[in-house]
């Protein structure tokens, strides 16, 4: 059966997205999703988007769409980051046939993928855009339920960077706890966090994606050159510093 890299969470930063191309060269991969977020905090959207519009597909994201729309419930540096993040979009720097690509690419993103039994959206079943499912979650079983409910056998997610597995048996297995592969059983459901390529929020600096081979899962986690991410971010007045520093301790 083909492998399938599924990635997400890139959030405009080139340096970690093109470390995590190569390792996917080397890992024997058929094809490559996004579940979204291409843009946002980064100082590289549209190099990004670039890559991107060669993937088999991508997913909407909360920060892809408010780089087309008003963002709403973003904090002060997040919000200044995706104006910033328009502008660039819709002013490149290669002129206004590129801008005009990249800016009907996110316009035509999907919010949700089907495929047979398995879901691809980039927060949850329920809000595919903009619902976080936190481990913490799977300690509150209305919540989980309900979410489980829309889910076919298996849906694969990202948005919170935090990267995991959960089980409608209302457990959540993080990425570190798994070995080698976690394979899926056809009467259990489950919702796997793919974490993040960009922006890691799980105390590992390292970028996270999973390779899927239609039963199973395997976390990779990528060292990349953090420094040139936070160096081009202060080099950019509109992008708030701590979007590079945090990226140092995976948070």
């Amino acid at each position: 059966m083909s492998r399938r890299a599924i990635i997400s969470d890139i959030h405009g930063n080139l340096a970690a997205l093109e470390a995590v191309m190569e390792d996917i060269r080397d890992q024997d991969i058929s094809n490559i999703v996004c579940l979204g977020d291409t843009v946002g905090y980064g100082p590289d959207p549209c190099a990004c988007i670039d890559m991107a519009m060669e993937f088999d597909f991508s997913i909407l994201g909360n920060h892809d769409n408010s780089a087309l729309f008003d963002p709403e419930g973003f904090n002060v540096a997040a919000e200044q980051a995706i104006f910033w993040t328009r502008a660039q979009i819709e002013c490149g720097p290669d002129g206004p046939e590129a801008s005009r690509r990249r800016m009907e690419f996110l316009l035509e993103l999907p919010r949700v993928i089907r495929e047979d039994n398995v879901l691809f959206v980039h927060g949850s079943p329920r809000g595919p855009t903009t619902e976080y499912v936190f481990p913490e979650d799977a300690n509150h079983p209305r919540k989980m339920e309900k979410l489980f409910s829309l889910v076919p056998w298996l849906c694969f997610q990202g948005h919170t960077h935090v990267p995991g597995i959960f089980t409608s048996d209302m457990r959540f297995t993080r990425s570190a706890d798994v070995q080698e592969a976690f394979t899926f059983s056809s009467g259990q459901k489950a919702m796997i966090n793919v974490g993040s390529v960009g922006q890691p929020r799980d105390q590992d600096p390292r970028s996270c994606y999973v390779i899927f081979d239609g039963q199973s899962v395997q976390f990779r986690r990528i060292e990349y050159d953090i420094e040139r991410t936070v160096k081009a971010i202060e080099d950019e007045p509109q992008l708030d510093n701590f979007l590079g520093y945090r990226l140092r301790e995976g948070h």
